[in-house]
């Protein structure tokens, strides 16, 4: 499987990555995500419990950040296993690019699944992988961007929003989730 795509974010560069780079923020932005935790400097242990069509698993992998380029992208390598629902291995090549104020983030990745994650076929799996790389995009958007100025106005009803979701600084684990869930869910199927 191969998914290409690009996500403007509101934020500056810098912040982007640093939450990409956080382990609560990647924690609470990846979709089903279990556990995460740093094992070295490079590399994440991630448990993420995905459904995709009929197979609903839970995928234990890790996740290896290469080629860091602060604060400009990286390369993430996983591979997960999914136990009878099979397995998957790939990578995501990220890359955050200054667009005015705010953070072009584009990201390919690549994906092999096994099991029966492959026998679910590939449209359903694509579809799978767009809406999880959707899901994560938004809660980690909710947490890296600045919320909306508040109206001054005092004619107004105050309304009161609790925000939940992750903090900006989680972004870089999230991202790092994110490619592991999607190696996850692929060796699900």
């Amino acid at each position: 499987m191969q998914m290409t795509a690009e996500r403007y974010l509101a934020a500056p560069r810098e912040a982007v990555w640093a939450a990409l780079n956080d382990l609560k923020t990647l924690r609470s932005s990846i979709p089903g995500c279990e556990a995460l935790e740093w094992q070295g400097c490079e590399t994440l242990k991630a448990e993420v419990r995905a459904k995709v069509g009929p197979v609903d698993a839970r995928f234990r992998g890790k996740v290896t950040l290469r080629d860091r380029d602060p604060p400009n992208g990286y390369r993430i390598e996983g591979e997960g296993q999914g136990g009878a629902a099979g397995f998957a291995s790939g990578f995501a090549d990220v890359r955050l690019l200054p667009e005015g104020s705010g953070t072009l983030l584009r990201y390919r990745v690549e994906a092999t699944i096994g099991g029966k994650l492959a026998q679910i076929g590939s449209r359903l799996i694509d579809a799978a992988a767009h809406k999880f790389a959707d899901d994560f995009f938004e809660r980690f958007a909710r947490v890296v961007e600045p919320s909306p100025p508040a109206l001054a106005d005092e004619s107004l009803p105050v309304v009161r929003v609790t925000r939940t979701g992750l903090r900006p600084m989680i972004w870089v684990p999230g991202l790092i989730a994110l490619v592991a869930l999607i190696l996850l869910v692929f060796s699900r199927l």
